[in-house]
């Protein structure tokens, strides 16, 4: 009787818990039956092993298989575990070395003819896998995705023949080698907007502290431009930051492209999109758009069109960062550190207090399109500002403005301060920290009671103000907070005053 051991790897949300795949060989009727929690697509792997081993002239063993994939309790999915059956079939057969196998994991979907197809989530597993010290063997189309995680041995493989012959010291896999360094990703340029200046300081308030932010305007006044020019307007991502980044996209049905390492997410999800698809979830979670937005931007345009059970579970993720998303089974931490860019027409036809004569909406029209946004949203978006109509002479002007790398200095600086200050963006601070890092002199505490006072701002709004003003006076290279830093950060209470 023969047994080998192979070591690969799960997915549960970002995490990449380790599996022990055992091969058992067994006299008796021929059979190969898989146990530990498989799913329907693990299943299938035993007609793409069998098909895969014959066709490259290896012998497949007339005996009673048994392979189990440990843990039992944690579910297995997908075609990764394909490539190490295979080779523990190999192993418990004499016809490779079992030895070499203790010193790597090995992930890959087999075709019939023994080539090996890409699999999800080869960053996710990569990390864990480096972090245990052992060496990964990849698909190729995998190993570049694999090879961003530094000081890790990552080995390409075109075939199950190739990943054999390494094993066996016959012809050694080439390791793949680290990934270049980038340029930096070239977005989209603030200066290519005309006009809108207070959207513009608005947008660069926002980006400095990391705040949510909310447009409201007629339609063609340039709110989709604006928050296309978010990312470009960001501090250079870090490698911890982009990696954690990349692996949350290497987790979707699309992956993650190598090419857009280091740049920060733009996630514009249409209005028709359900809860699972914004939030994630599924019978194998899986991240959603807030998570594949992390460490960058969730634009979501024609705010009130979502449905309103969609919009209210951003509540959460806002204020923690995080999404858990649980199953009678299993539950599933995804990040959600993400920065939330919304737009929204004044009224359903949009040229509400604009284009004099358009607007044919009723009061009740009016109060119902608002009223699909709750208080609770609301509160927890920082920046409410109004984008109006573009004057015809602005239109006609050359673009002029400041560029996206001009403002993106200025905003690089004010988030060093914060990170030297108090480790983490002005969005990021606790109730209990406001007190230390937003003290605010006599005048401006004047100011604000009078702002809480006329505009009835709720506990949480009055924090996202001192946050806000927080962010101005960083800006503006002040250590304390000051009068016309409050007031600023007042006047982007859009909706606020309106109520």
């Amino acid at each position: 009787m023969g047994l080998a051991v192979v070591y690969s790897r799960a997915l549960a949300g970002l995490d990449a818990p380790l599996v022990t795949v055992e091969v058992h060989l067994a006299n008796g009727l021929p059979s190969f039956t898989i146990v530990g929690l498989a799913d329907t697509e693990v299943k299938e792997s035993r007609e793409r092993v069998r098909a895969a081993l014959v066709n490259c002239r290896f012998d497949f063993p007339a005996r009673r298989i048994t392979v189990n994939l440990a843990p039992a309790e944690l579910p297995k999915e997908s075609g990764r575990f394909d490539l190490p059956i295979a080779l523990g079939i190999l192993a418990a057969s004499a016809q490779i070395p079992a030895e070499p196998l203790a010193r790597h994991e090995f992930a890959g979907e087999l075709s019939l003819s023994g080539e090996l197809r890409p699999v999800r989530g080869a960053l996710a597993m990569t990390l864990r896998a480096s972090r245990d010290g052992r060496a990964f063997v990849l698909p190729e189309s995998s190993a570049r995705e694999a090879a961003l995680v530094d000081d890790a041995a990552v080995y390409p493989a075109p075939t199950l023949l190739a990943v054999c012959a390494h094993l066996a010291g016959e012809s050694s896999l080439v390791p793949q080698p680290p990934a270049a360094s980038a340029a930096r990703p070239r977005y989209p340029d603030l200066a290519d907007v005309k006009g809108q200046a207070h959207a513009k300081r608005a947008l660069e308030v926002a980006a400095a502290g990391g705040h949510s932010l909310l447009m409201v305007g007629p339609p063609g006044t340039g709110k989709s431009m604006l928050a296309a020019r978010l990312p470009g307007l960001l501090p250079d991502m870090t490698v911890q930051e982009a990696l954690d980044s990349a692996a949350v996209r290497s987790l979707s049905t699309s992956g993650f492209r190598i090419d857009d390492w280091r740049a920060r997410p733009f996630r514009a999800p249409h209005h028709s999109a359900s809860s699972v698809s914004l939030v994630g979830g599924g019978g194998d979670p899986r991240p959603g758009e807030i998570s594949l937005a992390h460490r960058g931007v969730l634009f979501l345009d024609e705010l009130p069109e979502f449905a309103r059970k969609v919009l209210e579970m951003l509540r959460e993720p806002l204020e923690s960062g995080r999404v858990t998303i649980s199953r009678a089974a299993r539950q599933v931490d995804f990040p959600a550190r993400f920065q939330l860019v919304s737009a929204m027409n004044p009224c359903p036809c949009g040229y509400l207090g604009h284009f004099s004569g358009k607007c044919r909406c009723t009061p009740d029209q009016v109060a119902r399109y608002r009223g699909k946004l709750s208080g609770p949203l609301l509160d927890r978006i920082d920046v409410q500002i109004e984008v109006p109509a573009v004057p015809q002479e602005e239109l006609l002007r050359q673009s002029g403005g400041e560029s996206s790398e001009t403002v993106r200095e200025r905003v690089s600086r004010a988030r060093a301060v914060q990170l030297a200050r108090q480790g983490k963006p002005n969005c990021e601070l606790a109730a209990r920290e406001l007190d230390r890092h937003c003290r605010v002199g006599t005048p401006a505490e004047a100011l604000l009671k009078s702002a809480i006072a006329r505009l009835n701002l709720s506990a949480r709004a009055y924090h996202r103000v001192l946050k806000l003003a927080r962010s101005i006076a960083d800006l503006a290279g002040e250590e304390s907070v000051l009068a016309a830093h409050v007031a600023e950060a007042v006047q982007y209470r859009r909706l606020d005053r309106v109520a």
